[in-house]
């Protein structure tokens, strides 16, 4: 008889199911970001300049221009650096600008996003930044960027921006829908009908993406300024002190992480390939070709007819190297080319770059050089102490160099390449 309990078992258990079925309440529950919204003239009197210098907390994109540094607060605002004298930098003052996060200089005008928003100030007197003007609404699309791993909702989001408010921030929310619909779950797989969750109007996040929110990118090229925003080219006409959108806005199609031009044409770092647009009409960018043996989620430069990339683990091209690739880039005749890697170098955490003349800075778990004179025998010549510290972003002005790391912003001077003096740490609080 122990060979019948189961089957008895299980059919007393279904008859229990099916009387009770009318009570049966399931649910399923969830989290998503509701957006945080703020009225649209609130948020663009929001900006503050000031010469009470804050502390410096986090890291953002970083720009240099007669002197001084321009440091953005991620979402918040800049920071301006007294750099005159890199050997004792001094905070001067800081921008309050919500949704910020890069910005360029051109002629003593300030250009930076505001979410939706390109607002530009005359840094004439730096210190003391004036406000000049906003163009409103040319980056529609921006979103803040997701702190987690869930999705947004966008059926509220779109229902804010119609309302003519700017989405400034998330709140990560539970929710909890019921599955039933009067009938539990197990009664419709018992009757054999359909089984469906409920249909949620949200974006699911998915690693890296658009909806993480808008990750500009800004590259000045002469009296032009390129922005990409959500994966959108947008081209500015920044001679006079009003920018300009001009040509069309370029849809790229790539989850785009860095750019750098060269003067006649734009190469775009993505965590598929590296699509290049020629821009010797500066207002109307062309595809030129698509770098497809080549991906990068980290900066780079280009440096004549060589490009220099670096590839990093643990970010979101999920890429399991890490190293500084050296490609030849003479030739992108070829709408899909596949240039020629001249020399890889094994490095342990590598980050952003820059070229000197014959000098390669990258910062790797601190800084290291190299000897560029011979492409094909690339020498390392980094002191010891150039060792413990992770460093994100670096700029070359004048023999110095000033690096952005987690705990600081180091400057050097490199007069004397066999000799490399630190000048000075400015801490940066995390």
């Amino acid at each position: 008889m122990k060979k019948y309990i189961f089957p008895v078992v299980t059919i007393l258990l279904l008859l229990g199911w099916l009387s009770c079925e009318e009570h049966l309440s399931e649910t399923v529950s969830y989290w998503i970001n509701e957006p945080v919204s703020m009225d649209a003239e609130v948020f663009r009197n929001s900006v503050k300049v000031t010469q009470q210098a804050h502390e410096i907390t986090g890291y953002g994109k970083i720009s240099y221009y007669n002197g001084y540094l321009y440091i953005s607060k991620p979402g918040k605002g800049i920071h301006i650096i007294n750099n005159q004298h890199p050997e004792i930098p001094q905070k001067v003052g800081y921008i309050e600008l919500l949704g910020n996060a890069d910005l360029s200089v051109h002629n003593n005008i300030l250009y930076a996003d505001s979410y939706v928003d390109l607002v530009w100030f005359d840094v004439t007197n730096p210190a003391l930044p004036e406000l000049k003007g906003r163009l409103e609404n040319v980056f529609p699309g921006a979103l803040p960027f997701v702190d987690n791993e869930f999705g947004i909702d966008k059926e509220m989001s779109d229902s804010d921006k119609n309302k003519g408010k700017i989405i400034v921030g998330w709140e990560k929310v539970k929710r909890t829908v019921s599955m039933n619909d009067n009938k539990g779950w197990f009664w419709k797989w018992l009757k054999g009908e359909d089984l469906a969750l409920p249909e949620i109007n949200l974006d699911t996040n998915n690693g890296e993406n658009s909806i993480k929110g808008s990750k500009p990118v800004f590259s000045l090229n002469g009296s032009w300024l390129y922005v990409v925003i959500n994966n959108k080219l947008h081209t500015f006409d920044v001679k006079n002190q009003r920018p300009e959108l001009v040509g069309k806005i370029v849809s790229l199609g790539y989850n785009i992480d860095t750019i750098y031009s060269n003067g006649t044409s734009i190469f775009l770092g993505t965590p598929t390939c590296m699509p290049v647009y020629s821009v010797k009409d500066p207002i109307n960018p062309i595809h030129q070709a698509t770098i497809s043996n080549i991906t990068s989620c980290n900066p780079f430069v280009v440096n004549d007819e060589v490009a220099y990339i670096t590839f990093s683990s643990g970010n979101a091209c999920n890429q399991n190297m890490n190293k500084l690739i050296v490609i030849d880039i003479a030739d992108l005749s070829s709408t899909q080319a596949n240039p020629e890697i001249i020399k890889t170098i094994s490095l342990t955490s590598p980050q952003g770059l820059a070229v000197d003349n014959h000098n390669l800075f990258v910062c790797d778990n601190g800084l290291k050089v190299f000897d560029i004179n011979d492409i094909d025998i690339i020498d390392e010549r980094s002191p010891e102490y150039f060792k413990d510290y992770k460093g994100y972003e670096v700029l070359l002005f004048n023999n110095v160099l000033m690096m952005i790391a987690d705990d600081g912003i180091y400057q050097y001077d490199y007069s004397d390449i066999q000799n490399i003096r630190k000048l000075s740490v400015l801490e940066i609080k995390n």
